[in-house]
């Protein structure tokens, strides 16, 4: 769709796709070059809208911003009254459901179906944490004898960088952006450039809600420009990032020459494991859902599926009959389940890997891709039969709808198998051992891990990973206590003790 018109769908009326722009101390601003990009239908591949490209100038400007904001109202503002403009976001989400999650879907090939709930959470996300910041955000004190009473405080950093990935857009920006306003940081918010429509209406959201001018902005454009300036500005306090390992790693160096705090939420290539005694039907759906839900492009999805011996060709056969089912198609039909890819390069990706799989001796099944839908970035819910572990494909996170299938025997090889990997972000038990559950859930090398579940979250956890999957949690009280604030000792003196006196 090149015209940047009115766009009209089955359900949505009047949602228009303009030109996206960058929103800079409470204002929709061109970037200073004028460079722009075009943003690109997965579907059909044609170019929904153009994006202005951020540069390292607009990234000055939002820090500037940020910090005046920090430094002024937002940052002497009193907490009940932060936490209303907090709950005001979350109000006027839920009355763009709809219109969110169309333009998610459409931005990112994710069914729509998928992307109502996942915009619905995103509302959750700010009244979780106006609920936590008003009730668990408060000191510690520390009496001494009759001498001292020592307290802490947690104070907010003060700007702080936010940079978001594109498979769950929404929903992972506000997991971010919410916490970080909450507790009463400034932000600028650099989403993945795959992405931008949700973050812009994310801008229009809060622009709305009528935050002071500065506290919230949004830099559009590529890595290695919006992204290197933002982590490199002495005035951001903080870098949480959500994406692959090795930018996860350019971050942590480059954030280093001035000393920053960063989150770090990487790849995933998270293991699976059903033992014998496992409730077959549950975990089956469990192995389905956790790879070919979010089209495959989720940092948790259970790439690898580790089948005891004894229930692996039931197992196998179940899963065929389920792939050639999964319903492909158009992601705003809410029939459904699985979409297109991000974008033709991560497609190539994705199929070269499908690839390498037959050159390393997997047998591949694949569901099939109609005629009617081919314009699309499509790969197929894929299995990947006869895999060992050591496999280029079992080790490297391929990111789409592919499922490596490996046998296993006893519980002790199934976790080397399962630990032997450079990712260690979840991880899920299937068996009705509990006491083998508990066993191998504490010896799987991963930050998070489900017994006997999907992947279920709880917003009060701590969200991260092990190893090259990450450093830091976010998520609960660990993102306001542990990354989005500090905390500051003050020492109070209520007697008269000794001191020592030097030159007297």
């Amino acid at each position: 769709m090149r015209n940047e018109t009115a766009i009209t769908e089955t359900g949505m009326k009047d949602v228009h796709v303009e030109r996206v722009k960058l929103y800079i101390n409470g204002e929709f601003v061109e970037t200073s070059s004028k460079e722009t990009f075009e943003n690109t239908n997965p579907f059909t591949n044609e170019v929904i809208n153009t994006v202005s490209s951020g540069q390292e100038e607009d990234i000055n400007k939002a820090v500037a911003a940020a910090k005046e904001a920090f430094e002024g109202s937002w940052g002497k503002m009193k907490v009940k009254n932060r936490m209303e403009y907090i709950n005001r976001i979350a109000g006027l989400i839920d009355k763009d459901i709809e219109e969110i999650a169309f333009l998610e879907s459409m931005d990112t090939g994710l069914p729509i179906s998928q992307t109502k709930k996942m915009t619905a959470r995103a509302a959750e996300n700010f009244r979780f944490y106006a609920r936590l910041v008003q009730t668990k955000l408060h000191g510690e004190s520390y009496p001494v004898d009759d001498e001292f009473i020592n307290y802490t405080l947690y104070k907010p950093l003060g700007p702080v960088g936010l940079i978001t990935p594109w498979n769950a857009p929404f929903m992972l920006e506000t997991w971010k952006v919410a916490p970080a306003l909450a507790t009463g940081n400034t932000v600028i918010l650099k989403p993945a450039e795959l992405s931008p429509l949700t973050a812009d209406k994310l801008a229009k959201i809060i622009h709305k809600a009528g935050l002071p001018d500065g506290v919230f902005n949004v830099v559009h454009g590529f890595g290695e420009s919006a992204g290197a300036a933002l982590v490199a500005h002495p005035d951001v306090k903080a870098i949480s990032f959500t994406g692959e390992t090795t930018t996860g790693a350019t971050i942590i160096r480059n954030s280093a020459d001035t000393l920053k705090k960063t989150s770090m939420e990487l790849g995933g290539k998270s293991p699976l494991i059903v033992f014998d005694d496992a409730n077959f039907d549950q975990a089956l759906d469990a192995a389905v859902w956790g790879i070919f839900s979010f089209n495959g492009e989720r940092c948790t999805a259970n790439s690898r599926v580790f089948l005891h011996k004894n229930i692996k060709d039931r197992f196998v056969k179940a899963l065929k009959e389920r792939v050639v089912n999964i319903k492909i198609g158009d992601p705003m039909d809410p029939s459904t389940q699985l979409g297109p890819l991000i974008e033709k390069n991560h497609f190539n990706k994705v199929k070269r890997y499908i690839e390498i799989a037959k050159e390393e001796g997997c047998e591949v099944v694949q569901g099939t891709v109609l005629e009617e839908v081919k314009e699309g970035n499509f790969v197929p819910p894929t299995l990947l039969l006869n895999a060992t572990n050591d496999m280029k494909v079992c080790q490297d996170e391929i990111f789409g709808p592919v499922m490596a299938v490996i046998e296993f025997e006893t519980e002790e090889e199934v976790i080397s198998l399962a630990n032997d990997t450079r990712y260690g972000l979840a991880g899920y038990v299937w068996t009705n051992d509990i006491k083998r559950a508990h066993r191998v859930a504490q010896a799987v090398e991963a930050g998070m891990l489900w017994i006997n579940a999907q992947n279920v979250r709880d917003l009060r956890i701590p969200f991260g990973g092990t190893k090259d999957s990450g450093i830091g949690r976010e998520g609960g009280h660990y993102a306001i206590f542990e990354f989005y604030t500090e905390p500051k000792v003050i020492h109070v003196a209520i007697g008269n003790h000794h001191i020592p006196q030097f030159g007297k």
